[in-house]
């Protein structure tokens, strides 16, 4: 007899990310985690393989009044973090728009709040072939489904054609439409639109409003790894206002990758909308959202983040942490790309970011084949995902040969 309801049956397992994880962690203990390439998780690492926290963040949490840390927190975050969660967002690329923040437990629940709330059952959201896996099911459990476009063109920049039909087809088709971008620094590729993509994305949004007016289209941009992106990186922010008011940019904060807060599920949704009258309804539908879901959030992580935002002397210190930090992810990735490019090995445009990927056909073959060497990467539809945040640049040099041979390997294999 199956007690759960029929739309509520799930496959049993742990996820595939975290399972290989695992395996690797099986490997450290084994051998040693010097002799073992754990590239799985998408967390910052140090060259010796621990986690990098800053001393700057968790320093002003210990020294927190523990009535900070415990009591709860309003529905919608407490007024300090609401205030300065804006500031951590666009920085100085604020859009003349009307802002409104509400907290969320990390850019997962401010997806999760986007999706919830602007689009209906059935919907299809519109989302990259290579994307963040947990969209999908976001979109799934919601009874919400999604539509790819390409990613890159043949020149390996945006494929801006692909977005441009399969937006039409959605808009046409739904009325309305949400969709994702996970840029600068995309998971799982690294790669980051540029301003010139930029500016040909938006004139295409902005004559699809003009051209229905009475459709809506609310665009996503998923911004979780903006800190450990290229200074510039912001830019867009400011792009994105002015707009006819049918467009309503949103932006999925977290604090879990730019302040090392990733088990305190610290984020929030933001919107930069063109009225009054939108950012009040989309106040008031997250905040309804959140009391439903999870209630309110992590009080201790909001008033950190406020505090070092509003305080200069801390803010200054938080950011040489991280600038030192994004130097030695850029380090690593110069160091990946370098290899492979002299082991000839194709990989999808990188710019900034914790991940790499590698296109491959059967790329779980090609990950498998790896753990007998101790190396363990993420094997996703159309390739190989290496976390390059998880590794020190010795090791990100040793990656693509080993791919490249494994890779080879199995295709002689099938050729004889």
């Amino acid at each position: 007899m199956r007690m759960v309801i029929e739309d509520a049956v799930r496959e049993a397992g742990t996820d595939p990310i975290f399972a290989v994880a695992q395996k690797a962690s099986e490997a450290k203990e084994k051998y040693g985690k010097e002799n073992v390439i754990d590239s799985t998780l998408g967390a910052l690492m140090d060259d010796e393989g621990n986690l990098v926290t800053f001393n700057e963040v968790y320093n002003t949490l210990k020294n927190l009044p523990d009535d900070k840390i415990a009591a709860y927190a309003d529905i919608g975050g407490i007024e300090e973090f609401l205030e300065a969660v804006p500031e951590a967002c666009f920085r100085d690329q604020r859009p003349d728009a009307y802002i409104k923040a509400v907290a969320t437990p990390g850019g997962t629940g401010a997806v999760r709040n986007a999706i919830a709330n602007y689009s209906n059952y059935g919907d299809k959201i519109l989302i990259p072939d290579w994307h963040w896996a947990p969209y999908r099911t976001i979109a799934d459990e919601h009874k919400r489904g999604y539509q790819l476009f390409s990613l890159f063109n043949d020149e390996g920049r945006f494929n801006l054609e692909s977005y441009k039909k399969e937006f039409k087809k959605l808009l046409n088709d739904q009325g309305r439409i949400l969709t994702i971008l996970n840029t600068p620094a995309h998971n799982p590729t690294g790669f980051t639109i540029n301003d010139d993509e930029w500016d040909k994305i938006i004139e295409f949004w902005i004559e699809e409003a003009k051209n229905n007016p009475d459709k809506q289209i609310v665009v996503l941009n998923d911004i979780a790894y903006v800190d450990f992106a290229k200074e510039g990186s912001r830019k867009f922010m400011k792009k994105l206002e002015h707009l006819p008011e049918n467009i309503l940019p949103l932006y999925a904060f977290s604090a879990s990758k730019g302040y090392t807060m990733y088990g305190l599920r610290n984020g929030a949704l933001i919107c930069a909308a063109p009225t009054q009258e939108i950012a009040d309804e989309f106040e008031a539908s997250a905040i309804y959202s959140n009391r439903a879901n999870w209630s309110n959030g992590t009080r201790g992580a909001m008033q950190v983040l406020a505090d070092i935002i509003n305080d200069p002397t801390s803010y200054e210190r938080f950011l040489s942490e991280q600038t030192a930090n994004r130097e030695m992810l850029r380090k690593r990735g110069d160091a990946l790309v370098e290899e492979c490019k002299n082991v000839g090995l194709n990989i999808c445009e990188y710019d900034d970011g914790f991940f790499m990927s590698i296109p491959v056909d059967n790329p779980q073959e090609i990950t498998e084949a790896l753990y007998d060497d101790n190396i363990f990467l993420i094997a996703l539809s159309g390739g190989i995902r290496v976390a390059l945040c998880a590794v020190s640049e010795d090791k990100c040099r040793k990656i693509p040969k080993a791919v490249k041979e494994a890779i080879d390997k199995r295709d002689n294999k099938y050729e004889s």
